[in-house]
This record gives C-alpha cells, structure tokens and sequence, in this order.
C-alpha cells in the first residue's frame, strides 16, 4: 500500500482504449511533471504534461493522438511520469 507522501502512476483506464483513456498520478512534493507517450519503439508520440505542478492527485485524458494531432496506430503505447526524483512506465493497449 503506497501512502500519499509516495509518487503514483495508476494504470490507464479504459485499458485497452479507443479512442481515448485517462491516467491518474499522484505526486507528494510540487516540481516539474512531465507525462509523455511512446510507442512501442520508444519513439515519443505525445507531450501530456511539462510543467510546474504543485503537490496532489491529477487525471490526464490521453485522445490517441501524436504531436501532429494525428490518431496513432494501434498497438502497445507507454506513459512515462518523470519527475526530480521519481520516473515510471506503464503499458497501455490502443485497440480501434
């Protein structure tokens, strides 16, 4: 059991998705976020979040789109939470 003073990344919901799914995350101290999308190659498709954050919980909705707006294909996709001091991935599954 995580207690609220830890970093969360909570698995994407729906799982698989289309066309699209939230990811909720949970950070204990204020400090740059950044949320970020890859695909199966590692290569980043989407920028969900780069900014300053204060301490809390935060829901993103992710629409399956890539930098060019562009819906991806199906397949694994990865989110990435990175922060100062903690950085997690997780698997997602985009089925249309």
């Amino acid at each position: 059991q995580e207690s609220p003073s830890d970093y969360q990344l909570e698995q994407n919901y729906p799982n698989p998705f289309n066309p699209q799914t939230e990811i909720k995350y949970h950070i204990p101290k204020g400090g740059l976020v950044l949320l970020e999308v890859f695909n199966a190659l590692g290569e980043k498709v989407q920028t969900l979040v780069d900014r300053i954050q204060e301490k809390g919980d935060y829901l993103v909705n992710w629409d399956g789109t890539n930098v060019q707006g562009e819906s991806v294909a199906n397949g694994m996709y990865f989110y990435r939470l990175n922060t100062n001091d903690y950085i997690r991935t997780n698997k997602m599954l985009l089925l249309k």
